[in-house]
C-alpha cells in the first residue's frame, strides 16, 4: 500500500512539473510572438517611407537635408508619416498646392505626401543623385503604386511598366522591379535650397490595381548619394 501511494504521489509531481515546464514554454512562445509583431510593425509601419542621405554629402560635400526649414538641424533619415488609409485613388485627385506645405508630413485622404529640402551650404557647385526604391513589397502592389517626387515644384511620375509593356499613362517606367527611378542634379550652387515633395498613392486606374493586392504592403525607400551608385552597391 505504501509503495502504491509512493508511485501516485511521484506520478503526481512528475505531471506538475511536466505541466510547469509547458506553461514556461507557452509563455516564451508568446514572448517571441510578441517580439515578432513588434520587429514587423517597426519594419512595416515606423520605417515604411524613408529619405536617406549619404553622409558623404554632407561630411565631404557640405549638402544637408531637413524637413523643417525654421530648424536646419542635419539628419541622415528622415521618416514620413504612413497614411492611416491606403485606398485606390486617382492621382487627378491630388490637390494641387500639394507642395505649398513648409515641411514634414501633410498626408491626404488615400496618399502619402512628404515635404523636405537638400541645401548646399558649402562653398562649391555640387551635384548629387538620388534613387528611389521600392522594398518589401508583397501580394504585388507594386505593380499599381505611383510614385511622384516633385523637385522646386516640377515633378516626375515613376510607375512599374505595364504588364503588356510600354510605360503606364504619364509615367517613366521603373528602372528595375525594386529601383523606381535615378535623378542626376548637376550644378548645385550655393546657398541654394532644392525643395523636395514625396507623393505616394495606389492608382486606381491601372490595370493591374485589383482585389489581388488587397492586402499588400510596400516601403518605400529615397536615398540621396554623392555619386552614381550601382544597384547592387545599395545596401
Amino acid at each position: 500500500m505504501q509503495d502504491k501511494i509512493k508511485l501516485t504521489s511521484k506520478k503526481v509531481l512528475r505531471e506538475k512539473r511536466l505541466r510547469k515546464i509547458f506553461l514556461i514554454l507557452i509563455i516564451l512562445f508568446l514572448l517571441l510572438l510578441l517580439l515578432f509583431y513588434m520587429v514587423v510593425g517597426i519594419v512595416y509601419n515606423q520605417g515604411n517611407f524613408s529619405i536617406t542621405l549619404d553622409e558623404n554629402m554632407s561630411f565631404d560635400r557640405g549638402l544637408i537635408m531637413y524637413d523643417n526649414p525654421d530648424d536646419k538641424a542635419y539628419r541622415r533619415e528622415l521618416y514620413a508619416e504612413e497614411p492611416g488609409n491606403f485606398d485606390n485613388i486617382s492621382g487627378y485627385w491630388l490637390p494641387e498646392d500639394i507642395t505649398a506645405s513648409g515641411g514634414g508630413s501633410h498626408n491626404g485622404k488615400s496618399y502619402l505626401a512628404y515635404t523636405f529640402y537638400v541645401e548646399n551650404i558649402g562653398e562649391e557647385i555640387r551635384d548629387y543623385w538620388y534613387e528611389v526604391y521600392i522594398e518589401g513589397a508583397t501580394r504585388g502592389v507594386e505593380d499599381a503604386v505611383r510614385i511622384r517626387v516633385y523637385r522646386n515644384d516640377e515633378y516626375v511620375t515613376f510607375a512599374k511598366a505595364r504588364a503588356t509593356g510600354g510605360a503606364e499613362r504619364d509615367t517613366t517606367p521603373f528602372i528595375t522591379d525594386t529601383l523606381a527611378g535615378r535623378v542626376h542634379i548637376e550644378d548645385f550652387w550655393p546657398e541654394s535650397i532644392d525643395k523636395y515633395t514625396l507623393v505616394v498613392w495606389i492608382e486606381g486606374s491601372d490595370a493591374e490595381c485589383t482585389d489581388d493586392i488587397l492586402g499588400g504592403e510596400f516601403r518605400v525607400r529615397m536615398r540621396f548619394n554623392s555619386e552614381y551608385i550601382e544597384e547592387n552597391q545599395v545596401s
